[in-house]
């Protein structure tokens, strides 16, 4: 058990994992560089240990002991305790849910490895947006999905934004890189997946017409908010598909068409 330490300093040097968390440029660079990421929330935290990540440390304002009792208990980690101001100037925000915890990141896997024992993933193409990074995890946890493939420009599913919104989704599911892009793809190509490009075109195949559900593997495909998917990503993929639209509205938002669509593939047994 980590005895609790009460520090009314924002300057110490064991609250430096904590400062800046809204700078999110200063955060994307120095998380993975010093191989750590914050979780947010008792929820959170509790999935990230279950998941198998070590904790660094937990930053706690005092309501907050003994909700995390237990989890204090278990941590071989210091537990800071501080005023919710303090909490406030070292982080940048007000941190409204009361606990925080720095984890040790893992190696990310090769997408090959991830691949090996999946049937349904989703690969996306650019998304910088933490939102809706964490909801198409979310989703692809809750829908079945067997693992997330990134393009090397996505956003950093273990950046505190993304994993708050994911609700900790984004240690249930597998990810990997896709480097180089597109030409990665051929990884997943030589895995056996059909690769479905999401694309709002009219030239692009219904989804349903291709009962998805019944591909022994399928890879969706996914691009950023408002451009979607690259030309060459398309052109890389099997099929370009779209979801039909009705009341003239010509796409949905990129989490909303994931959700879509990942419940199109895994309805069904194949």
């Amino acid at each position: 058990m980590s005895e609790p330490r009460t520090i009314t300093d924002p300057a110490d040097p064991r609250l430096a994992d904590y400062t800046g968390l809204t700078d999110v440029e200063l955060r994307r660079r120095r998380e993975p560089a010093e191989g750590l990421f914050i979780a947010e929330g008792e929820k959170v935290i509790r999935r990230a240990l279950a998941a198998g990540y070590r904790m660094r440390s937990m930053l706690l304002t005092s309501k907050w002991l003994e909700v995390m009792g237990d989890v204090i208990a278990e941590a071989d980690a210091p537990v800071h305790v501080v005023e919710p101001g303090l909490a406030e100037a070292v982080t940048g925000y007000h941190v409204h849910r009361g606990a925080l915890a720095s984890m040790e990141r893992k190696p990310l896997p090769d997408a090959a490895d991830v691949l090996a024992g999946a049937r349904r993933v989703a690969v996306l193409e650019g998304l910088v947006d933490h939102t809706n990074l964490g909801a198409i995890f979310r989703s692809a946890a809750a829908l079945g999905m067997d693992a997330v493939l990134l393009s090397p420009d996505c956003a950093d599913p273990l950046y505190r934004r993304a994993v708050k919104v994911s609700m900790g989704a984004v240690f249930a599911v597998p990810y990997a890189r896709l480097d180089p892009w597109p030409a990665a793809l051929d990884t997943v190509r030589e895995a056996g997946f059909t690769l479905l490009a999401l694309t709002p075109a009219d030239t692009a195949v219904d989804l349903r017409t291709l009962t998805p559900d019944r591909l022994p593997r399928a890879a969706l495909m996914l691009g950023a908010e408002g451009d979607g998917l690259t030309p060459r990503a398309i052109a890389a993929a099997h099929h370009p598909v779209r979801i039909p639209m009705a009341h003239g509205i010509d796409s949905l938002n990129v989490g909303a068409a994931a959700a879509v669509a990942f419940y199109a593939v895994s309805t069904a047994t194949p």
